[in-house]
């Protein structure tokens, strides 16, 4: 008792040195935000209706998450915008504080500037000349962070990842744009976290802004022990210490204990009959009936889990069998589910088989992926699939619901996305006018945050190896998720390269040093990944491009114009003038630095997302890339040289073994001897 005493003081001063203040009452904001091409003048007509919408804006009742976007001045008549919102976690007198605080800082940092906005804490106040309710501010990304450093910076970071990807659906998807939650780092320490986003923002834009923000987080502030990055238009930040009301953590899935206590032994039969022989006879036949079946599917549910025991567990190991066998679909619900797999309902076909579209009975809908013939190889991707996919989560993964072994049908279940591949989108004329620059900036995101997951946030590192617009899927919204692992390739995370004589994955997309010698690394999927930017953008397919003459690929007539500053000649022409040229060329830039020859040149994918999220990283000048077309003698690899010239070095490998002249048409490679 007495040592427990003594441990007192130290709680106390520990507990003081961790106790959030309230920053809401710093002068300084966290974040100023001045635009506006112009400065207003006062007296002006701007100059009163600003003067009235800060008086409607911080004056109004401020209850518990407060919100207001209001207007004041007709159109025609020099009209002010403006936005005030604040933490729903904090009391009224603390919002109005705040908001006052902003208003004042507004008006004195951004002196006669027709847009600002001003974000402490507690709140933020938005307020322009032009209208920008509904859509998120384009502003460069700030972050803070905390000097000191986690004892465990790795395993620190992968539990701030995985909390901010729940959070931050949380606050997507809520009307207050505003999540928290707290983990378990150590036995004596928890991290808290907080998303929230402004409330005029749909849920689409919500989770694309916070994605952004949340994305900077492992370059500028990995192993620190709290950091913010801040936009206009939303904000992430963690801490070690509880900066925000604990009581709106939501609170644990109820436990089962509370319904298996309610009973309270009385007798419910009512009539004090329950000695009756017959309802003795009637009770005992039925608890019989019910252990026999109870027993019969004991014994169907072991010989299921037998069969997929003994072909999926190739390698034998029994950790991975345990946390994939409770996927196990009924083979029954899947045929009536497809329609016993007719062709009415089949989306695609592939080398793994058939996929079909499915109902269950619950409603859900699914996508069904049918091994075609009893494949060794086959098996071996199902196995692939089910063991790395059920293990990840990430929002630009698709998702596996599970799989199924009965009779001869080995089959893999999935989410259904409804608007499929990419490249249904992509390489075709129509179903490319779908896609606006928007949606395309969207997918050339999200590819690269799934691909950053892959290599870098989840357990394992991931290669995934056959990257491309086919395995591109995507959701209502155009949100992309990659798809098909049966070809990827698990790395500890101390490794970082690999050797194969089986080259296997869809040429156009293969990296050099993989296509020609099995070299495969993260870095290869990056080639790849660069690959379908150049495509994205271009609206042309790489495989089978003929761009000048049959020299160049698609990379080559990229770089080509690049060299000659004619970049823009590359952009789809159906976007016509709809998109902004800064972005797309930034695009373009990144595409060719992840198409260099040499992987040491590629950046990594953490650098490729940091450099499409903020505007002011440098991003550097691209050397040329390797193109790869085929001879009559072999596989002929050509390095570009500058200004766009395809007269550099040339190397011819010859053909040995079983090696077949495998040409630049969008040909999945599934075996193939090392030179």
């Amino acid at each position: 008792m007495a040592s427990i005493l003594s441990l007192f003081p130290l709680l106390i001063l520990h507990t003081l040195l961790l106790a959030p203040t309230k920053t809401y009452s710093q002068t300084d904001p966290i974040l100023t935000y001045c635009a506006g091409d112009t400065n207003y003048t006062v007296p002006s007509t701007f100059s009163a209706n600003l003067d009235l919408l800060l008086f409607n804006l911080t004056s109004s009742p401020h209850d518990a998450g407060y919100f207001s976007n209001t207007t004041v001045g007709a159109a025609s008549s020099a009209p002010a915008y403006g936005l005030a919102q604040c933490r729903p976690d904090i009391s009224a007198s603390d919002c109005s504080t705040c908001l006052n605080l902003s208003a004042s800082a507004a008006t004195t940092r951004c002196h006669l500037r027709k847009s600002a906005a001003i974000r402490f804490d507690y709140c933020i106040l938005h307020y322009s000349d032009q209208s920008f309710f509904g859509r998120p501010v384009d502003d460069q990304l700030r972050t803070i962070y905390n000097n000191y450093n986690a004892s465990d910076p790795t395993g620190f970071y992968r539990q701030i990842r995985d909390l901010m990807d729940e959070i931050s659906s949380q606050a997507a998807e809520r009307e207050s744009k505003f999540g928290v939650g707290m983990a378990n780092f150590s036995q004596y320490e928890n991290i808290y976290a907080m998303a929230q986003c402004t409330r005029d923002l749909s849920e689409t834009d919500c989770s694309t802004c916070l994605d952004k923000a949340a994305g900077c987080l492992p370059i500028c502030c990995y192993g620190h022990i709290g950091a913010q990055a801040l936009k206009v238009s939303c904000t992430v930040r963690f801490e070690t210490y509880p900066f925000f009301a604990q009581s709106f953590i939501p609170p644990p899935p109820p436990g089962s204990s509370s319904s298996r206590n309610s009973g309270n032994g009385t007798d419910t039969t009512g009539d004090g009959k329950s000695n009756n022989t017959t309802k003795v006879v009637l009770i005992v036949a039925i608890s019989v009936v019910a252990v026999l079946m109870v027993l019969f599917a004991i014994c169907i549910c072991l010989r299921r889990r037998k069969v997929f025991r003994k072909e999926l567990l190739i390698d034998g190991d029994e950790e991975e069998f345990r946390s994939s066998e409770s996927l196990l679909f009924d083979l029954g619900a899947l045929r009536a589910a497809t329609n016993n797999f007719s062709d009415a309902n089949k989306l695609g076909e592939g080398g793994f088989g058939l996929v079909y579209k499915g109902t269950l009975l619950d409603g859900r809908e699914i996508a069904v992926k049918r091994l075609l013939g009893s494949s060794a190889q086959g098996l071996v991707e199902l196995r692939n699939e089910l063991v790395l996919v059920a293990k990840l989560q990430h929002r630009n993964l698709v998702k596996l619901l599970g799989c199924c072994i009965e009779e001869q049908e080995r089959l893999l279940v999935y989410e259904y996305l409804p608007n499929s591949s990419l490249d249904k989108f992509l390489y075709d004329p129509i179903g490319r006018q779908q896609l606006d620059w928007g949606s395309r900036y969207k997918i050339i995101e999200g590819m690269g945050r799934g691909l950053l997951y892959l290599h870098e946030d989840s357990r394992l590192r991931i290669i995934h190896r056959d990257l491309k617009a086919g395995n591109i899927l995507l959701d209502g919204d155009m949100n992309p998720k990659i798809s098909d692992f049966g070809l990827a390739k698990l790395f500890g995370r101390d490794e970082t390269h690999g050797n194969t004589s089986r080259i296997a994955g869809t040429y156009g997309y293969m990296a050099p040093e993989y296509a020609l010698h099995g070299h495969f690394s993260t870095k290869s999927d990056v080639f790849s990944y660069g690959v379908l930017v150049l495509e994205i953008v271009t609206g042309r397919r790489n495989s089978g491009f003929k761009g000048s003459g049959n020299s160049l690929d698609l990379l080559g007539y990229v770089w080509q114009h690049w060299t000659e500053g004619m970049a823009t000649q590359v952009i789809d022409q159906i976007l016509g003038n709809q998109y902004e040229a800064r972005e797309v060329l930034r695009c373009i830039h990144i595409g060719l630095l992840c198409v260099q020859e040499e992987p040491a040149e590629r950046p990594s994918m953490a650098s490729v997302i940091l450099m499409l999220s903020s505007s002011s990283v440098t991003v550097p000048p691209p050397s040329p890339p390797a193109f790869l077309m085929s001879s009559g003698t072999g596989t002929v690899r050509t390095s570009l040289s500058g200004g766009g010239s395809s007269s550099g070095s040339t190397t011819r490998e010859p053909r040995t073994g079983k090696s077949k002249l495998v040409s630049l048409n969008d040909v999945s490679i599934t075996e193939m001897e090392p030179r």
